[in-house]
């Protein structure tokens, strides 16, 4: 769906199938009470303040970019949100997690903690963060029940979907599946701080080694 001014798109949105499913129960189950902005297409370094027609073409080339299409792909989307920091301040966000990076054994029976702080200037206190798993045959999120929004997302065994979306305020937990043909399976958990903009790529691997018990942690 999209804004129109009678002469350019300037909103374009795409609802996703979770968006789609609670819209077609009725417009009080479809409520939008937060939204993100980005800036993932513009590069700064185009801005210049040499230009020879003055302060009022510094920006002309950012101005006039092209903008990006709506995605609901997490690789390539949303990547780079905006924030408002306090003044003078030196430093953005850092999303830090621990374990920063897992690898499991398929079939866990005990689940993998992973715990989320954000440092410098901003923090998630309030709202928590959202964690998308990319591939959900690799294994179950579940959120620690605070924060915004579910603490867990599952597939249902009809439902065609490959990542799912849980939010969390402090931690959440990965339980690994049983693998087909056992073969290794990597992928990502991709967590956004709901309140700093911060981003934080956590590497995924599931085993069929019988000897990896637990995940690993990476100093920071």
């Amino acid at each position: 769906m999209g804004y129109l001014d009678n002469s350019s798109i300037t909103v374009d949105a795409i609802i996703t199938k979770k968006g789609r499913e609670l819209l077609s129960k009725g417009s009080d189950n479809f409520i939008i009470t937060q939204f993100a902005l980005a800036d993932d297409e513009v590069d700064y370094n185009l801005w210049n303040a040499a230009h020879t027609q003055g302060s009022d073409f510094y920006g002309i080339i950012i101005e006039n970019m092209p903008m990006l299409e709506a995605t609901t792909d997490e690789n390539f989307m949303m990547k780079y949100k905006l924030l408002s920091l306090p003044k003078n301040s030196t430093r953005i966000p850092k999303l830090l997690a621990t374990p920063s990076t897992v690898t499991l054994a398929e079939s866990t029976t005990i689940p993998q903690q992973v715990n989320l702080e954000t440092r410098f200037n901003v923090s998630d206190g309030m709202v928590g963060y959202t964690v998308t798993l990319l591939n959900s045959d690799a294994a179950v999120i579940t959120g620690d029940g605070d924060g915004i929004g579910v603490s867990s997302d599952l597939v249902s065994a009809n439902e065609d979907k490959r990542s799912v979306t849980i939010t969390c305020k402090n931690y959440f937990t990965i339980t690994s599946k049983t693998l087909p043909d056992n073969l290794n399976l990597s992928t990502k958990i991709i967590v956004f701080g709901n309140e700093s903009g911060a981003r934080l790529e956590i590497p995924l691997t599931i085993t069929n080694d019988p000897t990896v018990l637990s995940g690993t942690t990476s100093s920071f």
